[in-house]
């Protein structure tokens, strides 16, 4: 039988004859800072960058992350098959923007907006909920100005008031858009705002306090019902009509179904926008987040843009114009009627009780306190209650050899000599791997203890530096020693905060 090829290059015809693991491009180095002369093949250029990628972590057990790790088949194949449409092409996408908009209204409803059954939301999809608390921060500022200025006042210093244990994308949104962030210091054992301390330095530059529901620290949820008590009142003494965000980022599709009477949103007066990610316990992969305004009003109108499509008007409010496809949308509203408020209900009732076994795990242990929450989100974080001769970070990185990613990290200011590990707790997170967790856990940490501990190693190789060397460093007191043993986890704490994510 004569087998026929369209290769014309004998050189080309030889390689095609191998498999990907003979060929020579295996061999040659891979590009790394200038792109290539010549192409390669393209199961070639897969496999090279396909074995790259087996170095990273697995992401559902990246126990760090609250971003959604796992969906159904079928809403992958409508991801797959919207990859090519630019979102923000309204014109060649209509259907698209509909299915935003269809979100937007559901969100708004599901937070009790004031608005009727067929009465258009206010909101917008974002990239994630960066953007959103970006675009609701510059509508409270926008509002302010416009008041101060119709007043006569100075406009020029305005702040929001929060907690320390905000998200960096606050800080983010402060320093680009010049507004100051006045942080409630957090205490050990109230790793939250504290509502009382948060009003009391409001004053008549603050544009918003930004509450959060669901810490990134603790997963636990900020007290908003009392902050819009407290708030009121203030406001009537002073008339400033200082009103509230509420960050929902991870909190924000987790209350309304495990805590439908706890009022933290639009129930509340002064909540006047609220931002969450559709890419945390909204279920869908990452980026995508909402921003819903609680009414026309309390959006300004020169931050919207109007656009011309098919015959109507299509205002939009958002930092990016071409971004990622339309695939986040659709998969967010795929889960919205796929799933609906039963189904969202027991997902995050799986997840709770999951964390329930974890923390119940943990604690029989016996060695660690648990930092979070009953009530929040479903997250597990918690503390070595002995740190004298192993740290958490120590336990952070053990566990890595049995796959884990495990985030260590101290808390903000004032309670930064608190230093947990943190576990989140997602849809794809099953019981017996909450069990096997534990085990492992408990595996570190007897491993631990039949190892030496990095502080006493440490100092017992400065004191051989002393005794061994002439040198002026080898003469140091033993109180400069104890400062450079000091500064050794001073160095190491300040390298792991980046764990709070």
């Amino acid at each position: 039988m004569v087998i026929t090829s369209a290769v014309t290059d004998p050189e080309e015809q030889t390689q095609s004859l191998h498999s990907t693991f003979a060929s020579r491009y295996v061999r040659d180095p891979i590009p790394r800072f200038k792109m290539p002369e010549k192409c390669i093949p393209k199961d070639a250029a897969y496999q090279i960058i396909n074995d790259e990628l087996m170095l990273d972590g697995t992401p559902r057990l990246n126990l760090a992350s609250f971003v959604t790790t796992w969906m159904e088949p079928e809403c992958d194949k409508l991801i797959m098959a919207s990859l090519n449409k630019n979102y923000v092409d309204m014109d060649e996408y209509p259907v698209t923007t509909e299915l935003q908009n269809r979100c937007v209204n559901m969100i708004a409803h599901l937070y009790h907006a004031p608005i009727g059954e067929d009465e258009a939301a206010v909101g917008v999809g974002t990239v994630g909920s960066s953007e959103a608390i970006m675009l609701a921060g510059l509508a409270f500022k926008r509002k302010w100005q416009a008041k101060r200025k119709a007043e006569g006042k100075p406009y020029d210093k305005p702040n929001i008031v929060t907690g320390a244990n905000v998200q960096v994308c606050w800080e983010k949104f402060a320093r680009y858009f010049e507004v100051e962030l006045k942080e409630v210091k957090l205490t050990e054992g109230c790793y939250v705002m504290d509502p009382v301390k948060a009003v009391e330095m409001v004053d008549e530059n603050t544009i918003c306090v930004a509450a959060i529901l669901g810490s990134t620290l603790t997963g636990e949820f900020e007290d908003v019902k009392l902050l819009n008590e407290l708030l009121t009142k203030k406001n009537k003494e002073t008339g400033w009509n200082t009103s509230i965000h509420v960050d929902a980022a991870s909190g924000g599709f987790i209350a309304p179904f495990l805590y439908p009477d706890l009022e933290w949103d639009f129930r509340l007066p002064l909540v006047k926008s609220i931002n969450v990610s559709g890419h945390k316990y909204g279920l869908v992969y990452p980026g995508v987040g909402w921003v819903v305004w609680r009414s026309k009003d309390d959006l300004p109108e020169e931050l919207v843009f109007h656009i011309n499509y098919l015959g109507s008007d299509q205002p939009t409010f958002t930092l990016n114009f071409s971004k990622a496809g339309s695939s986040q949308i659709i998969a967010q509203y795929y889960q919205f009627i796929r799933l609906g408020t039963e189904g969202y209900k027991n997902i995050m009732e799986n997840c709770r009780e999951n964390a329930r076994i974890l923390r119940e795990g943990i604690e029989k242990m016996g060695r660690f306190n648990i930092v979070s929450k009953d009530v929040g989100v479903p997250l597990v974080a918690f503390s070595l209650k002995d740190s004298s001769q192993h740290t958490v970070f120590e336990v952070s990185d053990h566990l890595r050899k049995f796959g884990w990613i495990v985030p260590a990290y101290t808390m903000p200011p004032d309670a930064q000599h608190i230093a947990v590990l943190r576990v989140v707790i997602r849809e794809d997170f099953s019981r017996g791997l909450a069990e096997r967790l534990v085990s492992d856990i408990v595996k570190v940490v007897d491993l631990l203890d039949t190892l030496p501990s990095p502080l006493s190693t440490k100092k017992a190789h400065v004191v051989a530096v002393a005794n061994n060397e002439t040198s002026e460093k080898a003469k140091k007191s033993a109180l400069e020693t104890q400062k450079e043993i000091a500064l050794y986890w001073k160095r190491l704490v300040d390298g792991k905060r980046v764990g709070a994510c």
